[in-house]
């Protein structure tokens, strides 16, 4: 006979749009074990079965949550989103500090509230200046106990299929599922979720069993950040945000999203004990990743830190039913120690109407390794050479055959090929010869492809080298000057002579685009860039680091940028808040750029 010895669940908190599969540990009379934790009516055990349900707690007493702190209890709300017709979860908050502190971002909502408007204005200054006659900073608070009726048109329930509700004291439980996994719905913010599970007789298809429950905190909505915009960066008109009619459609242009996602293994409460646990969970990163991914639209997607068993089960069936083919190139595992299925690698997603895959290239720098060793290293050096440089990491390059032309008239017919390079190269600060050397590398590979077509680069990934270092001149300026201080360390004697450090492709950076401009938001976002190197303040956020490491490198004769995703700042990732947090699921920020195809005529 079975039993249910324990129900776990993997959060502790459960999140609009994430799947919540409590773990179900059984054990048979005997005590024995048993070899899966999923025995359903059509895979019984010993002639038993489990059933689900899952069910909504509703008392009395409607909640509404905090838009800051959502695993909080609201208690005040903003007069001037009510007034400005901000929607409503927007306007919670959990304390007058909670809003105080919170000020500076979510004054932004009502500029562009009054700004989409062009009206209210005078009705809004009222607003501020009553509450700022009370000496706030600026903060709306009122309603320190939310009525039930002022909360409920964010709460309120739709008609469900299953059976009434049922009645339990002051309570009222309404089924919402019967199957063992159960994904949250706008419906159950604020409530708490009960899940029940209990043995059942195949044949009888009646209970052998009491039933075993377990009851989630309350639901909480996915906190949603303020939409970045496409900037302009030559003169042609784009749009400012990205929804369903977001994504540039001109002919001869299309975008690219490089970003690192931080892969579940690394994504660790130790590294980063600043983000709530609920946010960190995989369940609730994958979908406000992928929430933000295809919010980008993008033509082509290049990830890094991608997990091999999250791009076969989650990451290419997803970006599928978006319309993207998918590729992938996972490390190599000479040092890697861990679950083999876990560990990550490079993913380049591309949409099947704007591309045709011509030709995959991978690129493994521990073979590249063998290979130098091999050559240029005494044999007495050899292991200590190899375990150097042999450290998993690849890079992806494909060559895309683009469904669109902006080619010259002396060229009809001609194929539009692009070729684009995804890596991740070696974090480690203390291995820059390394670092330089996987990078050299690269582009000596990218330089044959080069020579043998006509075809525009685009070099994007997370290459752990910030603006000015060795690795990042030689991209920008395909050179390394021989007394820059990375070349110092060289132990290996593997970037001996430093002369031949050298590429000959055109790449510039797109960020560096902003430099060029000098009006409107572009003007905005050159306050966001380092004016020594002309590249982002940051492009990863944490508690122990904050710079630039990701970068879009692209060919300058054969390309034109036009627009560029916004960059953040740090009001936009809230005071004191470093990456991840619970509105930005990676310790990376997103780039963005969007190009022409400059014309053709016959060489």
């Amino acid at each position: 006979m079975l039993s249910v010895l324990r129900l776990h669940l993997p959060s502790d908190i459960p999140i609009v749009g994430c799947e919540l599969t409590p773990y179900v540990i059984l054990k048979r009379t005997d005590k024995s074990f048993i070899p899966t934790e999923d025995v359903n009516e059509f895979n019984p055990l010993d002639g038993q079965f489990l059933k689900y349900r899952w069910y909504r707690v509703q008392s009395d007493k409607k909640v509404a949550v905090c838009s800051v702190h959502p695993s909080e209890q609201a208690t005040l709300q903003c007069i001037g989103c009510v007034k400005a017709k901000i929607p409503v979860s927007k306007s919670y908050h959990c304390s007058s500090k909670c809003f105080s502190d919170a000020w500076q971002h979510h004054r932004l909502l009502h500029e562009r509230a009054a700004s989409a408007v062009n009206e209210n204005g005078n009705e809004e200054e009222e607003v501020f200046a009553r509450i700022n006659g009370q000496g706030n900073t600026g903060a709306a608070v009122v309603n320190t106990s939310l009525s039930a009726s002022q909360s409920s048109s964010s709460l309120g329930n739709s008609t469900t299929l299953y059976p009434a509700a049922i009645q339990s004291g002051s309570e009222t439980m309404f089924e919402v599922g019967r199957s063992k996994t159960y994904t949250p719905t706008a419906d159950d913010i604020g409530h708490v979720l009960k899940f029940e599970c209990v043995v059942v007789d195949a044949e009888t298809k009646s209970a052998v069993a009491h039933s075993s429950t377990i009851m989630t905190s309350r639901v909480i909505p996915a906190p949603s950040p303020s939409p970045r915009r496409l900037i302009p960066v030559s003169g042609i008109d784009v749009p400012g945000h990205f929804d369903v009619d977001g994504r540039i459609s001109s002919i001869g242009t299309f975008t690219v999203l490089s970003y690192n996602i931080l892969s579940e293994v690394y994504a660790t409460i130790e590294l980063y004990s600043y983000c709530p646990p609920w946010a960190l969970s995989w369940a609730y990163r994958r979908q406000n990743l992928l929430r933000e991914i295809v919010g980008y639209r993008a033509d082509i997607v290049c990830l890094q830190e991608v997990q091999s068993d999250h791009f076969d089960e989650f990451f290419a069936p997803e970006l599928d039913k978006h319309g993207y083919q998918a590729l992938f190139k996972k490390k190599t595992a000479e040092v890697y120690s861990g679950d083999i299925n876990s560990i990550d690698g490079c993913a380049t997603f591309f949409r099947r109407d704007k591309f045709s895959h011509v030709k995959k290239y991978e690129v493994e720098f521990n073979k590249a390794a063998q290979s130098l060793t091999d050559a240029v290293v005494p044999s007495a050096q050899k292991n200590t050479a190899l375990n150097r440089l042999v450290k998993d990491n690849v890079a992806l390059i494909v060559v895309l055959e683009a469904k669109f032309s902006n080619l010259g008239v002396d060229n009809p017919g001609k194929r539009q090929l692009v070729c684009v390079a995804n890596t991740h190269v070696n974090m480690h600060q203390d291995l820059k010869d390394v670092k330089l050397w996987q990078v050299h590398t690269l582009l000596k590979g990218l330089e044959k492809i080069a020579a043998s077509a006509d075809i525009p680069m685009l070099v994007c990934g997370d290459f752990n080298s910030v603006p000015g270092s060795a690795p990042h001149s030689l991209l920008a300026m395909g050179k390394v000057d021989p007394l820059h201080p990375d070349l110092a360390l060289d132990p290996l004697g593997i970037l001996r002579p430093f002369p031949k450090l050298t590429h000959q492709l055109p790449l510039v950076s797109a960020y560096s685009s902003f430099a060029r401009v000098a009006t409107g938001l572009g003007l905005e976002q050159r306050r966001r860039m380092d004016p020594a190197t002309n590249e982002p303040l940051f492009t990863n956020c944490t508690r122990d680091f904050i710079g630039t490491r990701d970068y879009i490198f692209y060919s300058a004769d054969s390309l034109t940028v036009e627009s560029l995703l916004e960059l953040l700042d740090e009001d936009s990732l809230r005071k004191d808040t470093a990456l991840p947090s619970p509105e930005w699921s990676s310790d990376h920020i997103a780039l963005l750029a969007g190009f022409r195809c400059k014309p053709r005529t016959r060489r």
